[in-house]
């Protein structure tokens, strides 16, 4: 990848396609978790190729093309959802365990367990849980000293417990 980023880089629109043909699935998944339907998540990856193209110079590093990538994703997701004021999160999505003790798996629809999380908290989750993300990426995907993204990821599940606790949505 690190070579096609170099002629991405010098203008080869090629090397540039060939990068977003393999990151296209990520981008799309991204998007969709975001807008929850399939016209916008294409709309998203549009505007994430054209942005990316725009300023594929501007990446430092070809090991950050994944990060970059998400990032100029969640940013085009954010816009969209103020511009269109459509502030619900999350319908549709297929459900996902999260392991919260370790005898103990609850399934939750990612709708259910993430409406009630800030914008901030449903992006670390999301980079946490959802894209594998270790707590040293995602601080330096958001830009945050590590401790301030694993205080919004432990947050973000003690919200997600005590909501739980208190009678949340749980499928049995």
């Amino acid at each position: 990848m690190e070579k096609y980023v170099r002629k991405a880089k010098k203008g080869n629109a090629d090397a540039f396609l060939k990068i977003l043909d393999h990151h296209k699935e990520d981008v799309y998944r991204i998007a969709f978790v975001y807008v929850k339907n399939e016209a916008d998540a294409l709309d998203i990856m549009q505007e994430v190729a054209y942005k990316s193209f725009k300023s594929i110079h501007q990446l430092n590093k070809a090991a950050y093309l994944k990060t970059w990538l998400t990032r100029i994703t969640i940013n085009c997701s954010v816009d969209l959802l103020k511009k269109s004021q459509h502030l619900s999160f999350f319908e549709e999505i297929p459900k996902v365990e999260f392991e919260f003790e370790a005898d103990h798996i609850m399934k939750m629809t990612l709708e259910d367990l993430l409406k009630i999380l800030s914008v901030e908290e449903k992006t670390v989750i999301l980079l946490r849980y959802y894209e594998q993300y270790t707590f040293q990426e995602i601080a330096n995907f958001l830009d945050i000293p590590l401790g301030s993204a694993k205080i919004t990821v432990y947050r973000a599940l003690k919200t997600l417990c005590q909501s739980i606790i208190e009678g949340g949505s749980i499928d049995e």
